[in-house]
């Protein structure tokens, strides 16, 4: 995926919760409605939410410096994961503060004003359904064949998966606030309204704590994708380079991936053969999988009968990531 396509994402969202903030607290301020305020409050961390995305996605872009000599990639993953902490917080436990209030001092709403939340809550679903339609749509040309369950899991860029699971709870958390909304207005009995609440604030603690897991996991450090892992693998085998002792791959940031290998040579080679064969070996992963911006390569003289002592497979890579030292 594309940092413009998160950005877009971004952007559609951002403008959608703004205008959705507005007019949830003008219904809560004319009906009192818990769940509108809790609606609203919600609105306005997504829109911070989504200000930090952005922030993100700026820093990251800056140039690599002595204190930080692989760049600074890891900036969007870091605000990824403010935006779980904020979502848990703002939205999700003060949802659920407002609903454990209301429940104690539960009272229905002003019938002159009923209709204002009902028509605020259908026009903030078509717009939301709006924002989520183009989430799903830049991130259709990333996840390829997965599912987008799967992609929200694997993917190594942070934006679309926060925005699509923002969304998602934006969506069904005005679900829930127009079913607390509709029976008290029926009932007259204010506890339909807390109930309401109640299941946003559960709703938005549940994403929030998705959203911190999956970004713990990209802040500290995950590995190439399968098909990236194979496509080096298959690229660092050449002339000159008769088979991999050892490998291990890592995201720098979403757009960016370092590649360290030890790679068999043979022993009749000299330095300057040796040299080239690990320069155009660099070559051929660069374009087999244009992230890995970062490569160190090892060259080592393979022994079969060593390998085998040491446990490792057919390919010469040993199971488990371990490095030992491959001699004759």
């Amino acid at each position: 995926m594309s940092h413009e396509g998160g950005n877009k994402a971004i952007v559609a969202a951002l403008v959608a919760n703004l205008s959705i903030a507005v007019l949830k607290f003008l219904a809560y301020f004319l009906t009192l409605s818990s769940s509108m305020l809790a609606e609203g409050i919600h609105s306005v961390a997504d829109s911070g939410n989504q200000l930090l995305l952005l922030l993100g996605g700026k820093k990251a872009k800056r140039q690599a410096s002595p204190e930080h000599p692989f760049g600074y990639g890891r900036e969007r993953y870091f605000y990824a994961f403010v935006v779980s902490i904020v979502l848990f917080s703002v939205g999700g436990l003060f949802a659920l503060y407002e609903a454990y209030e209301k429940f104690q001092h539960p009272h229905g709403m002003d019938p002159q004003w009923a209709w204002v939340p009902l028509a605020v809550l259908v026009g903030a679903i078509a717009l939301e359904g709006r924002s989520f339609f183009v989430a799903i749509k830049e991130s259709n040309t990333a996840r390829g064949k997965h599912s987008l369950v799967q992609y929200i899991k694997s993917a190594k860029a942070p934006e679309l998966p926060v925005i699509l699971l923002e969304d998602a709870a934006a969506l069904v958390g005005l679900v829930f606030a127009l079913f607390g909304v509709t029976l008290t207005i029926i009932t007259g009995n204010g506890l339909w309204d807390a109930a309401g609440t109640a299941l946003i604030g559960l709703l938005l603690v549940c994403v929030a704590v998705i959203l911190a897991l999956e970004t713990k996991s990209l802040l500290l450090g995950e590995s190439a994708t399968v098909e990236d892992v194979r496509a080096v693998e298959a690229a660092l085998v050449g002339p000159g380079v008769s088979k991999i002792i050892h490998l291990k791959t890592l995201h720098l940031g979403p757009e960016e991936l370092l590649v360290a290998a030890k790679i068999a040579v043979s022993e009749c080679e000299t330095g300057a053969q040796i040299a080239t064969a690990i320069n155009d070996a660099e070559k051929r992963v660069r374009a087999a999988v244009p992230i890995a911006k970062v490569i160190y390569l090892e060259p080592d003289i393979y022994s079969a009968v060593r390998a085998q002592e040491l446990g490792q497979d057919a390919a010469g890579v040993v199971p488990g990531g371990t490095d030992p030292e491959i001699l004759p």
